[in-house]
């Protein structure tokens, strides 16, 4: 069908990040000659780097219907360019459009194109680094329904003529530097369902019709300079169901200024200066998932409405001026998993009920009032990995429940009125990075299972009322002297300040328990005796039958899937750890700590004793077995074989093949290690990675979702081969619950969307992979690499710093050279692709490792590479 002259007919509609075309609105002229098309894409393409020219080679002749991404109508002229992906690198500077007046669609984005944007186009992806202002001739786009210009550069005003976009359904201009007032003009915009204006440097105030239209779906605008009030228009936008203003200085009395939002399910106003007090509005909001309130002027008690809204997982009010008391009520909240209610003044006990909330995952009641003893019951909250009750007037002692966290990394209990005894369940909390226990009156010696906390990072027992050996680990070790300050003289061992143990002072206090461990010990080796007796005749009947059937299995092999009668397995388990004893400790992943067996005629494993999951969380035994062995049957390189598994009422436990390197981890805080980790093993390691993780999210169906990578989930062979570990456990502990939609993960780890969103996602994965490669990149942890507001992450800063390349590696290694440095390049330009905010934006593994495949050749000398032009390169999906 032959394509109408007058292309000012047609409806656009712009997609994020596939489709992006662009009006001309002007008459096509029916004489275009095919020669003067050919002539302005030859023009455009001899202005490209090299690279990019290599790319076009079938740009050659007078025919462009023929030529690579470019589509022609019945008459033989071009109507589309469709160059996504590409790679290509430059500018639309030599682009004539003129000559090019019949296209109709325009799709350039995944590519690097930088510079103005030319103002005959008007509108171009998101996914280039375009900089300069948006021109006046976007309001030439009368049908446009969607416009996305976000995370570019843009700078300048919002252009008035942008009210002239009569029918835009979605506007998305966030992560630019555009400043000014929004143009009043917006308010003509009835039709808007979405406005994404936030990370800018937007000044004065909200558009007072924003919702005029009734419309309005989305509302986000954080992280600028906004002021004034919340319009009215938003107050009766009934449609909205997420709006985002944190990081402004808007004001007004949140009783008055906001309504009832029937359909709202996310509303971030953190960090303004909102006053007034939460009014029964907001427990009208039924479908309430997130609210964010923190850092503003709130005062009076939360009504009680709030703890109506059943489906609400996130409730921060934190850093405001709340009083009043934690009611029963608050069991309603069972999908709850984040509670942060620290600096306010609420007081009164922390209701025992607070233990229904069996998925919180994070709890932050600090600095408030808080008196009364800490519920026995907080150790029902079997999920959380943050708790912080400081700064409070809590008394009694640390209830033995708290060792029932399992999953707990980050324990603040200090500057409270504490006292007794620490509880010996701590010791249990395997996972625990962070323990402050300073300014209480806790007493006695540190509980001999605390040398259990090998995963400990930081630790601040000061100024209690403790005495003996402090335990010898290296939390412990490594502590200054103001974290044990402050205790009973006779706190003693190997710390800054602290005097050694004499013979003495360990006698002193096995002294105290004597006559319990003899009374304990008999009743053990009677208990003993007798359970030795029993399990003996179990083993000499299934012993034989056990052996056969193993050898029948797996000929010539040591062992294959053990059953859970496999006794014989077990026990060579437990007696080559002894009993799992921490001198074979090898190191620790998400789910369970890992040590070095020897089994079979010295053959080597890694076993990775499981850590105990509640009886409501597990699966049947079939059920269990059935994704044991699907784990088992991942066969993939790059992946930490499973040989075997064992589940047992009192430990269970994997057992995988020994990486005789130990973690990433390890060989990059190893300074001998890492030098001889060099660029070329590094590069094989992050292709390693990718290929893994490909394999999961790809090849496996169901596609399986790691959702912990981490420095200690990348584990390296004698040849600092990569391979992944803990690959589908998440799967294998609770495939039945729902964890499929509760944050797992390392913090520093997790993709940036699991604070507001609890569906786990390949995408995530995508993002803990970045961090990892840029930390093998770097020989370091890179720190948050971004965050809520793109302005305060540090690799941000650095990359609108102009920081080189070079400047961030591993400086105990030589700069790379030839391939070395062409996969540095390469690796670090597909870490920046992986650190989108918005997931969807971010490559699939399938792309990475594509990319990771191909060897590219550098277009300037390593040594000039700026971060700055590695940011943006959006040839990834």
């Amino acid at each position: 069908m032959r394509l109408s002259p007058y292309i000012n007919a047609i409806t656009i509609t712009v997609f994020a990040s596939s489709l992006v075309p662009a009006y001309f609105g002007a008459q096509a002229s029916n004489g275009t000659v095919k020669g003067e098309e050919a002539h302005a894409l030859l023009e455009w393409k001899s202005g490209l780097d090299n690279y990019s020219q290599a790319l076009l080679s079938s740009w050659q002749g007078d025919d462009p219907c023929i030529w690579r991404g470019i589509g022609c109508d019945d008459p033989g002229s071009v109507s589309e360019l469709n160059l996504t992906n590409m790679g290509l690198q430059g500018s639309l500077s030599k682009l004539n459009f003129t000559a090019l007046s019949n296209v109709i669609s325009l799709n350039l984005s995944a590519n690097s194109l930088y510079g103005p944007i030319p103002p005959s186009v008007g509108n171009l992806s998101n996914s280039n680094n375009l900089s300069s202002s948006i021109p006046e001739e976007v309001g030439t786009l009368r049908h446009l329904k969607e416009l996305y210009l976000g995370e570019n550069s843009l700078n300048g005003s919002i252009p008035r003529s942008i009210g002239k976009l009569v029918n835009l359904s979605e506007l998305t201009l966030h992560y630019n530097h555009l400043s000014g007032f929004i143009p009043d003009e917006m308010n003509n915009l009835r039709f808007l369902r979405c406005i994404h204006i936030g990370d800018n440097k937007l000044i004065g105030r909200l558009p007072d019709n924003v919702c005029l239209g009734g419309l309005l779906e989305n509302f986000t605008a954080p992280n600028n300079h906004f002021n004034g009030h919340i319009p009215k228009s938003l107050k009766n936008c009934s449609s909205l169901k997420r709006i985002r203003l944190e990081g402004n200085q808007l004001t007004g009395n949140l009783t008055e200024d906001l309504g009832a939002y029937p359909n709202l399910k996310y509303i971030d106003l953190s960090y303004n200066r909102f006053y007034g007090e939460l009014s029964s509005n907001w427990g009208r909001s039924a479908n309430f998932t997130s609210v964010r309130i923190s850092s503003n002027n709130i005062s009076g008690e939360i009504h009680p409405m709030i703890w109506n809204m059943a489906q609400l997982r996130v409730l921060d009010l934190s850093s405001n001026y709340i009083t009043g008391w934690l009611p029963r009520e608050l069991r309603r909240l069972t999908y709850l998993l984040e509670l942060d209610l620290h600096d306010n003044k609420i007081s009164g006990n922390i209701a025992p009920e607070i233990g229904h909330l069996s998925t919180l995952e994070k709890l932050n009641l600090g600095s408030n009032k808080f008196g009364g003893s800490i519920p026995q019951q907080l150790g029902q909250c079997r999920s959380l990995w943050n708790l912080n009750l400081s700064n409070n007037e809590i008394q009694a002692s640390i209830p033995s429940e708290i060792g029932n966290l399992q999953f707990l990394r980050d324990l603040d209990l200090s500057f409270n009125f504490l006292a007794g005894k620490i509880p010996r369940s701590i010791g249990k909390l395997t996972t625990l990075e962070v323990l402050n226990l300073s300014y209480n009156s806790i007493s006695g010696f540190i509980p001999q299972s605390f040398n259990d906390l090998l995963g400990l990072v930081s630790v601040n027992i000061s100024h209690n009322d403790l005495e003996g050996p402090i335990p010898n680990i290296e939390a412990f070790r490594d502590a200054p002297y103001s974290a044990v300050a402050g205790n009973k003289a006779g706190l003693c061992g190997v710390a800054a300040g602290l005097k050694k143990c004499s013979e003495r002072t360990r006698s002193k206090k096995g002294n105290k328990f004597i006559i319990l461990i003899i009374f304990s010990q008999l009743s053990f080796i009677i208990l003993t005796s007798l359970l030795i007796g029993v399990i003996f005749l179990a083993c000499q009947r299934g012993k034989r039958t056990e052996q056969d059937s193993l050898e029948a299995r797996v000929p010539g092999d040591a062992f294959a899937i053990w059953s859970y009668d496999g006794k014989m397995v077990y026990e060579n388990i437990i007696k080559a750890t002894e009993g799992f004893d921490s001198k074979y400790y090898v190191g620790e992943g998400g789910y369970g700590v890992v040590y070095k067996a020897k089994l079979f005629v010295n053959q080597v494993f890694a076993v990775k004793k499981i850590h105990a999951p509640q009886d409501n969380e597990t699966l049947g035994l079939m059920s269990l077995e059935r994704e044991a062995t699907a784990l088992a049957n991942i066969r993939h390189r790059n992946i930490v074989k499973l040989y075997g598994y064992c589940f047992h009422p009192r430990d269970s436990f994997l057992v995988y093949e020994f990486m005789e390197r130990g973690s990433l981890r390890r060989a990059l805080g190893d300074n001998e290690m890492a030098m001889e980790f060099d660029w070329a093993k590094r590069a094989s390691a992050i292709k390693g990675v990718a290929d893994a993780l490909c394999y999961m999210h790809h090849d496996c169906s169901p596609p399986w979702i790691h959702r912990d990578i981490t420095r200690n989930n990348v584990l390296l062979d004698g040849d600092y081969e990569a391979r992944v570990s803990d690959s589908g456990t998440a799967r294998l502990l609770k495939s039945d619950s729902s964890n499929w939609t509760s944050l797992v993960g390392t913090v520093g780890y997790i993709a940036p969307e699991l604070a507001y969103s609890t569906v786990v996602t390949e995408k995530c994965d995508v993002y803990s992979f970045e961090v990892v490669a840029l930390e093998v990149i770097m020989g370091r942890y890179p720190g948050d690499p971004i965050s809520s507001s793109r302005q305060s992450s540090t690799l941000s800063m650095q990359m609108d710093s102009g920081t080189l390349l070079q400047d961030m590696l591993d400086r105990r290694l030589s700069l790379p050279l030839d391939k070395d440095a062409e996969n540095v390049v390469s690796s670090a330009k597909l870490a920046l692709a992986c650190l989108r905010v918005d997931p969807h934006r971010r490559p699939t593994m399938q792309k990475a490792c594509q990319v990771l495949s191909i060897q590219v050749p550098l277009v300037k000398p390593f040594s000039d590479v700026r971060l700055s032009e590695l940011d943006g390169v959006q040839w990834l999906r």
